[in-house]
């Protein structure tokens, strides 16, 4: 499942009713992404509505970090893109995983942009449309790196080969093929736009049926990541421990060596549970009844994650640091970057 932001309603609102009556009265109160239908802020609705919006804190925090998701995402899209020896496996699946991720800050800030200056109702689902595949994307190129870690460990001896390759443009298939098909879902019209509020998730304008099945999909990915981890955790102290054999090592530089990859691995698999269970677990328990700020709260850490995972997959490697740094120092060079001896970092 991939997390999913706001979408803008176009059903016809209590607050566009009174506009053609009269001036609204003091006591409803304008709202952002997320506005109450009945005035009392307990439902959480997008209104798409012509006159201007009181700007909402919580929508301009999003903006800001749309924004910063932008622009790392897009430093590793581009080094990936220009620089030809970042062709391998790995690095295509790293490049889904920053594309993914630029796209769903590009979301953010469109989506931000189309509520508070250009109401737009086509618009308006398109952009929801664009943020439930980016964060989609984004999580299955997750899985997607998991897998790939994992059997270049479990197959090292025949990782290097073209059927890698294919596997690999086989798991980019499949991940952008359900990530479109789950963000055409709302602009194709499975919305709850002219549904009664009862059919509204905690994310209008998503059906809570379309937000049952995102959740549930994203518990089955992070449910596969976390038995996929488990066994490179397994291969990693048992390669760990042949090699202190072989060497002589001393146990303690054999514990060192296990604590280090077990350390890295929960830092990974920790970061992206605590980013997206709470959004995924209130997706599955919450009512269109509960106040918006509940959203908000879990919403905005799931986008952390598009903000965590540059520094994490990319920024951390090390062909990609030589060419950062060559970047940096004015002396890009067109020679390749040395091979690591394998895709994960553990």
């Amino acid at each position: 499942m991939g997390g999913v932001s706001p979408g803008l309603s176009c059903s016809r609102s209590p607050s566009a009713t009174m506009m053609e009556k009269g001036p609204p009265n003091s006591s409803e109160g304008q709202q952002g992404w997320f506005s109450a239908r009945n005035g009392s802020g307990s439902s959480l609705d997008l209104e798409s509505v012509v006159r201007p919006l009181a700007l909402n804190p919580w929508d301009v925090v999003l903006c800001i970090s749309g924004t910063i998701i932008s622009c790392e995402n897009a430093v590793v899209v581009v080094v990936i893109f220009y620089t030809p020896a970042f062709r391998a496996p790995m690095f295509l699946l790293i490049g889904s995983l920053a594309t993914a991720d630029l796209l769903a800050g590009l979301g953010l800030i469109l989506h931000f942009a189309f509520v508070y200056f250009v109401p737009s109702e086509a618009v308006s689902l398109l952009t929801v449309g664009l943020l439930v595949t980016s964060f989609t994307a984004s999580v299955c190129s997750l899985l997607a790196i998991t897998i790939d870690r994992y059997l270049s460990l479990y197959n090292a001896l025949t990782y290097y080969s073209e059927r890698t390759v294919t596997r690999t443009y086989i798991m980019l298939i499949l991940t952008w093929g359900a990530s479109i098909c789950y963000g055409l879902l709302p602009v194709m019209g499975w919305n709850c736009l002219k549904e009664p509020p009862s059919a509204c998730s905690v994310v209008r304008p998503l059906t809570k049926n379309h937000l049952i099945i995102l959740s549930a999909s994203f518990f089955a990915v992070f449910a596969a990541m976390l038995q996929l981890y488990v066994q490179i955790c397994r291969i990693v102290c048992r390669h760990a421990h042949q090699i202190a054999v072989q060497r002589h090592f001393l146990a303690s530089s054999h514990y060192v060596t296990t604590r280090k990859g077990i350390a890295t691995l929960a830092v990974i698999l920790g970061t992206f549970a605590s980013c997206w269970l709470p959004f995924a677990v209130y997706c599955l328990l919450g009512d269109y009844t509960y106040p918006a700020l509940y959203t908000y709260a879990t919403l905005l850490p799931a986008t952390y994650n598009s903000m965590i995972n540059p520094v994490i997959y990319a920024f951390r490697n090390q062909e990609i640091q030589k060419v950062l740094w060559a970047v940096c120092c004015g002396c890009f060079s067109s020679a390749p970057p040395f091979r690591s001896r394998s895709p994960s970092d553990v």
